[in-house]
């Protein structure tokens, strides 16, 4: 074996355990966050529950800060792949539809997807809001992040002439938004015992409701 293979290896030996320990690192403070909250859990936690130092947090991650906008991105995505959520395939294959009900059907499915992995870890984000300013800043983004989703949904739908008779875009938007909301999701399936694909049937068929053309 070559010296540039076998560097090749070690490099890629070693990615693939920096990886692993960033993996660990967001799935505990993940944990911790939903259990103890924000504001309660410290790197120090975090560290011991991972099985890694303090200083490997750090290098690995950052700040408790940055681990906490990490683990909001991967529970939103769905993994830690370096893919911007607007050209994951579900939502590139979502705004093809040339179908307005389909359409939204196909919206609260990955609606629904998303509430299952991100709804404990929002509410967690939601509550240290209000006394946190970073928790606070990154829960404004990530309402501006939902509301820029709704929009482009209700634009795809404007343009399929789908969007139901005499309504403003904005309130169309205001709507979209609203049942985007995780802690609709949380609700009625962590509280009220739902399953996720009752849940999933509600949200289109109350997307198709207050949205679609009649």
């Amino acid at each position: 074996m070559s010296d540039i293979v076998k560097r090749s290896y070690r490099s890629d030996i070693r990615t693939a355990r920096a990886r692993e320990t960033r993996r660990r690192i967001i799935a505990s403070a993940s944990e911790l966050f939903i259990a103890a909250g924000y504001g309660a859990t410290s790197v120090d936690a975090i560290a011991e529950r991972a099985g890694v130092s303090r200083k490997t947090v750090f290098n690995a991650v950052g700040g408790k800060a940055e681990i906490l906008a990490l683990a909001l991105d991967w529970a939103i995505a769905g993994d830690d792949e370096p893919v911007p959520f607007a050209e994951r395939p579900d939502l590139v294959a979502l705004l093809r539809l040339d179908h307005p009900g389909r359409l939204l059907d196909a919206w609260a499915a990955v609606l629904a997807d998303i509430d299952a992995r991100v709804a404990d870890l929002h509410a967690a984000v939601e509550a240290a809001a209000g006394v946190d300013p970073t928790a606070h800043a990154l829960f404004a983004r990530l309402q501006s992040q939902r509301r820029e989703g709704a929009q482009v949904v209700v634009d795809a739908l404007d343009a399929l002439d789908g969007l139901r008779e005499r309504m403003p875009r904005a309130e169309a938007v205001d709507l979209a938004c609203l049942f985007s909301e995780p802690m609709m999701y949380r609700r009625l399936v962590g509280d009220r015992g739902w399953s996720a694909t009752r849940f999933q049937r509600w949200l289109a068929t109350t997307l198709r409701e207050q949205l679609l053309r009649t």
